[in-house]
């Protein structure tokens, strides 16, 4: 993990943190009028209020957790476990803030041994390399295929029932394979159309429109999903539709083992200022999870410690007479099961839309804010850009805000002579149901298995110091979903 960007990167947080910074966002959300000022002595006091040390000390204990818990803090293993109590303990101690465990139930999911998929066009056959080529999808069903099935390439995007029957070759009920290209519907959309046109098996292929969108990604199908789903890297998934759809003899065969145990409850971790409006509330959210391969310090422990620090300090100069508070409450969110499809932050929003009680009703929502990856070695300073968020699937009220936060960060960036670059909004973190539910939102994301271009590498080097600019077309995180996350 880088730990000098990721502290650059939580220095700008916590100026985009300050009151009249809120304000101006605030401002745009409900009235789009001209923004206020920012006044320095407020940027000063709690900018200065952090320190390395402090985000050091939560980045050591989730490595020691994770060390002491098999190498691993995913949703399932006593490493989360001890994450999110850690997290709960230090608040209850360290703050005056009102912090409760939220819990859900969540089925949980294992794939035994390693799978297969074979792909065969016109008799030639391919076999493709689990974790390179391809990835099994949470909550996929088992197969055990001597003999190929057939393979029916769904247009578009796989998301309307029009996509489906309009397939190539013709889809067979109880016969064929989906293959689906990724993009406007989540995974589980898929899976559920997928389930109802009879698909045999699911093969989602990412979608090649940015350099962060050609390799394998974690995703999850619906929990009701009895037949084997995939997850394919661009090139795979692109021939293969290419193929079929101009005719190709398209075929796969699949062996998995996969099997769902029993539901375990989990928690978010949820903490609340005493004080400001509960009717204006400020989500600040990070996810606390790991995937199983490693201890996840960059995905997501250096969300989880920004949110710590955040919390801490912001608790504490709310208790400073000298300090002016806030007019709004800030809810800060540790959500689980991100990395199993945004699992907590999904059942959070789920929670407001249906409660009644103020302080926790979704229209008490102003904004969220989301802290996913801030330390990559190879990093980028990137700013989710609001502009790419999907209109058909954003509501427009939330667009607006979401795109005054991405000028707010980026202002900030140029400011400090540092680069930045737009990370696509496209729902692929815990903002993602905040964001559908018309909310406004925003963050900052230092980069996962996308490659640093060779202009962003000439800029870095000119902005921040010759050497400075990392590697050139290399992963902005070599280390993201693997045990080298440390």
């Amino acid at each position: 993990m880088n730990y000098r960007v990721f502290i650059s990167l939580f220095a700008i947080i916590t100026v985009g943190l300050t009151r009249e910074t809120l304000g101006m966002v605030v401002g745009e959300v409900n009235s789009h009028n001209d923004s206020p000022t920012i006044y320095n002595s407020d940027l000063t006091s709690l900018v200065d209020s952090v320190t390395k040390e402090q985000l050091l000390e939560h980045l050591n204990q989730l490595q020691i957790i994770a060390t002491n818990s098999g190498g691993t803090r995913a949703v399932g293993t006593i490493g989360f476990d001890r994450t999110i109590d850690y997290i709960y303990d230090y608040l209850t101690t360290h703050t005056n803030l009102e912090v409760k465990y939220e819990y859900f139930t969540l089925t949980n999911y294992r794939i035994d041994g390693i799978p297969t998929f074979i792909s065969n066009i016109n008799g030639k056959k391919t076999a493709n390399t689990y974790q390179t080529h391809f990835t099994d999808m949470i909550y996929s069903g088992r197969a055990n295929w001597i003999t190929p099935r057939p393979v029916s390439n769904i247009p578009n995007d796989g998301c309307s029932d029009d996509d489906w029957k309009n397939a190539y070759p013709s889809f067979v009920a109880g016969t064929n394979v989906a293959l689906v290209k990724r993009g406007v519907c989540t995974f589980e959309d898929k899976s559920v159309l997928a389930k109802k046109y009879g698909a045999v098996g699911l093969l989602i292929y990412n979608d090649g429109v940015g350099s962060e969108r050609f390799g394998l990604m974690n995703g999850s199908v619906s929990e009701e999903t009895d037949f084997p789903a995939l997850f394919l890297s661009y090139q795979v998934g692109s021939t293969l539709a290419k193929e079929a759809q101009t005719g190709s003899s398209v075929s796969v065969s699949i062996n998995m083992n996969t099997r769902n145990l029993r539901n375990a409850a989990i928690a978010n971790i949820i903490a609340d200022t005493p004080t400001g409006d509960k009717r204006q509330t400020i989500v600040i959210g990070s996810h606390s999870d790991g995937v199983k391969a490693g201890p996840g310090i960059n995905d997501n422990g250096s969300g989880t410690a920004a949110n710590l620090v955040l919390a801490t300090n912001i608790a504490r100069l709310l208790q400073t007479p000298s300090y002016k508070q806030y007019p709004y409450r800030i809810r800060f969110g540790w959500w689980a099961a991100e990395e199993l499809g945004l699992k907590g932050s999904i059942y959070h929003v789920n929670q407001a839309k249906k409660s009644v009680i103020v302080g926790e009703r979704i229209q008490d929502y102003l904004l969220n804010l989301n802290f996913d990856m801030l330390g990559s070695k190879n990093f980028m300073f990137g700013v989710y850009d609001g502009k790419t968020a999907n209109p058909l699937t954003t509501p427009s009220k939330a667009i607006p805000g979401s795109k005054k936060l991405t000028e707010l960060f980026t202002q900030f960036f140029t400011q400090q002579n540092f680069p930045s670059d737009g990370t696509k909004f496209d729902g692929r973190s815990d903002y993602g149901p905040f964001l559908a539910a018309g909310l406004v939102a925003g963050g900052l994301f230092s980069g996962a298995e996308a490659r640093k271009t060779r202009e962003q590498f000439d800029r870095y080097n000119r902005l921040l110091g010759q050497g400075m600019g990392g590697t050139s077309n290399a992963a902005y995180d070599a280390c993201y979903h693997k045990k080298c996350d440390t």
